[in-house]
């Protein structure tokens, strides 16, 4: 932790520069504009953008410490902490700003150290959160409170053969919630880990009528057509669903670790209905703000390796495949930037053009991937088109390769053979690829 804020402070204060630098004018295709970083180590997403200095940089380190920083049942230390919770801390599940290896791997699901790094999230058999248990299980709990239920994960694996004899296999999740806190009912679950945070501020910055335009689009030849999730009029860009319009719930700490606030200030409302801390704010407007400033000012990793032959062949691979009609290469920003909850308006996101590889827009992913959980527009096979921008680096910046909303994938091949529903004809052109086709598609990700 020390080495990781002396590696922040030396890059703020333009003490360390990366030898991997090049200038500007040198790159065409820059991950996100002026916030394009070049580092390539553990903190690749934790670095903020070149243009966070001065009282900036104070407050991305003020973010990033509360971040990062375990909450606790009390107030005057690191603020509070709900009665039940899935995590006392961000960096829990987002581990450098990325995503921490899943206890639905390590552990068959729940954690046992007080910690799991998944969400179930929960929903009557009509549409509606669940009686006394609100919308998310929360699996953890404070001394002398019981969590809400259990959550074990077993998987059924099964081998499959490209055409060209080459073998894989897919692991399918069979999951199952126990020590209900009271009866549960009838009930639809979906299980979700943890995002990568990287692109945050450019994501919110992006100009939301070149997303609508891009919805009018419909490739029926490929069966894509992309769908905004529509929140209360607003297009909505964050999340598995695409179900959120700005970051008020990831900065809340209300879903995940149950906090109460002046944004959720009864947990039993947004939570669940046996919370007995109601009405008591657990972490400040200021500490939220700083957080969203955290979050909107992280660099995105520049692209690398891009004059390497079979990352541009395995780009072209990509292309042909039909998989950047959704992940679409580039997006604008919209000229105003970016506004932060406390009124914070950062122009430094605006006019820029950036390479998220994402249309932000819901898909069928067909049935194997659907969940029967609605969100907004949103049903349970759709889900957002997932932003590629960093995904070669997860490895180094998190140990592991494990994609797809649930983690069920292990790795990018797995991740492309469960694109089912509007994904199909892109994962069949990728399965009838040569093997060193697929191996070229696979290092162009790396790539990203």
């Amino acid at each position: 932790m020390k080495f990781k804020y002396l590696t922040l402070i030396l890059i703020i204060f333009g003490v360390v520069f990366s030898s991997c630098k090049k200038k500007e004018e040198e790159r065409s295709d820059l991950s996100a504009g002026n916030s394009t970083s070049y580092t390539f180590t553990s903190v690749a997403f934790d670095t903020p953008a070149d243009w966070v200095e001065g009282d900036m940089s104070k407050r991305f380190l003020s973010g990033d410490a509360i971040y990062d920083s375990p909450r606790n049942t009390g107030t005057e230390m690191n603020g509070g902490l709900g009665e039940m919770y899935n995590g006392y801390t961000c960096a829990g599940c987002h581990d450098n700003a990325g995503r921490t290896i899943t206890t639905l791997h390590t552990e068959g699901g729940t954690g046992t150290n007080g910690y799991s790094t998944f969400l179930a999230f929960l929903q009557s058999s009509d549409q509606t959160f669940i009686d006394n248990y609100g919308g998310v299980l929360h699996d953890q709990a404070v001394v002398g409170v019981t969590p809400e239920g259990i959550l074990s994960v077993t998987y059924t694996e099964k081998e499959y053969s490209f055409p060209d004899g080459e073998k894989y296999s897919l692991l399918t999740p069979n999951y199952t919630i126990t020590d209900w806190w009271q009866e549960e009912g009838d009930y639809e679950q979906s299980i979700r880990t943890p995002l990568r945070h990287v692109g945050m501020g450019m994501m919110l910055a992006v100009d939301r009528d070149m997303i609508k335009e891009i919805a009018t689009e419909d490739y029926s030849e490929y069966g894509i057509s992309g769908k905004v999730n529509y929140i209360n009029g607003m297009v909505g860009l964050v999340g598995h669903k695409a179900d959120h319009t700005d970051l008020t719930v990831e900065i809340s700490f209300a879903s995940d670790m149950g906090t109460a606030n002046s944004k959720f200030p009864k947990e039993s409302e947004f939570i669940n209905a046996h919370m007995s801390n109601i009405n008591k704010s657990e972490v400040s407007d200021e500490d939220m703000a700083d957080v969203d400033f955290y979050l909107h000012t992280l660099g995105v990793p520049a692209r690398r390796n891009i004059d390497d032959p079979d990352v541009i062949k395995g780009e072209l691979l990509f292309k042909q495949a039909k998989c950047h009609l959704c992940h679409v290469q580039t997006l604008h920003t919209r000229t105003e930037g970016a506004t932060l909850i406390d009124g914070t308006t950062l122009t430094q996101l605006g006019d820029q053009e950036i390479h998220p590889y994402t249309d932000y827009l819901l898909h069928d992913m067909g049935d194997e991937l659907g969940d029967n959980v609605t969100s907004y527009d949103a049903t349970g096979n759709e889900w957002r088109t997932t932003p590629l921008w960093g995904v070669g680096l997860q490895t180094v910046v998190n140990g592991h390769t494990y994609f797809m909303h649930d983690a069920r994938a292990r790795n990018y091949t797995e991740a492309i053979m469960w694109h089912g529903g509007e994904g199909e004809y892109s994962r069949n052109a990728f399965a009838n690829m040569a093997k060193e086709e697929r191996d070229a598609m696979i290092k162009f990700l790396q790539s990203l």
